[in-house]
């Protein structure tokens, strides 16, 4: 290692890393200096989020990169890790927006979810033809999750949802919502809502102070009703939650 860079990487954490891991890392930061440094001032200052970088995103392999098949690059988590810093290092907006699709979106999908789920959702949102945003932060229900108020009540051949979710990165942009609810022995489950489903809806967050490209909303579920198929089959309470 160059002495004179060891200040940038003092613990010779870049002795560990493989050839593969090194080459993500440098093309991640090839794609941001080219793609996101251009344009990161003038969207902060405007509060802006082009949803059309998310097909970006897609076609670099930075979106559920670690799933297994359905057309990930299937890398490891160490590589999803240098590629969140890269683009971390350039604006916390567009990392949070590439964690929520990677981390609690696809992630929860791919373990939880059914083949067919997987099938239909999965392909699009790896390639960035859909958004996802994951709802479980509510206005009194932080770092508290289980005092959440959105409940679900199962019926004949329908789930009925209602409540609200405050803070949700990509709320306002999402095509696929995935919704945390509880039913009447709080029990949690996990569910798929496209928009546009009837009695969802959603608002943005103006004025903040930080994340200003970051597109920060809040889910309205007014008497949601959605099909049995629209649960993940295999949620397994706040483990899947928090996995």
């Amino acid at each position: 290692m160059n002495l004179e860079n060891e200040w940038l990487d003092p613990l010779y954490l870049d002795t560990f890393l493989s050839e593969e891991e090194k080459f993500i890392r440098e093309s991640t930061k090839k794609f941001c200096q080219k793609s996101l440094i251009p344009i990161v001032v003038k969207n902060n200052r405007n509060h802006f989020f082009d949803k059309e970088m998310f097909k970006e995103f897609g076609s670099m392999g930075l979106l559920g990169s670690t799933v297994k098949g359905y057309g990930s690059p299937e890398i490891n988590k160490v590589s999803y890790g240098l590629i969140a810093a890269e683009i971390e290092s350039v604006d916390s907006s567009y990392r949070s927006a590439i964690s929520v699709q990677s981390s609690l979106v696809c992630h929860p999908i791919e373990s939880f979810g059914s083949e067919d789920q997987k099938v239909k959702y999965l392909p699009d949102l790896i390639k960035g033809n859909l958004i996802g945003c994951f709802g479980l932060t509510e206005s009194e229900a932080g770092s508290d999750p289980s005092s959440m108020k959105t409940t679900f009540i199962e019926n004949t051949d329908h789930y009925l949802l209602n409540g609200s979710k405050n803070w949700i990165t990509n709320a306002p942009i999402a095509d696929i919502f995935l919704i945390c609810a509880l039913d009447e022995n709080k029990d949690v489950k996990l569910f798929l809502i496209p928009k546009n489903t009837k009695g969802l809806s959603t608002s943005v967050i103006k004025n903040k102070t930080s994340l200003k490209i970051s597109p920060t909303g809040q889910i309205i579920l007014d008497n949601v009703k959605i099909s049995k198929e629209n649960i993940l089959p295999y949620t397994k309470g706040w483990k899947s939650v928090f996995s």
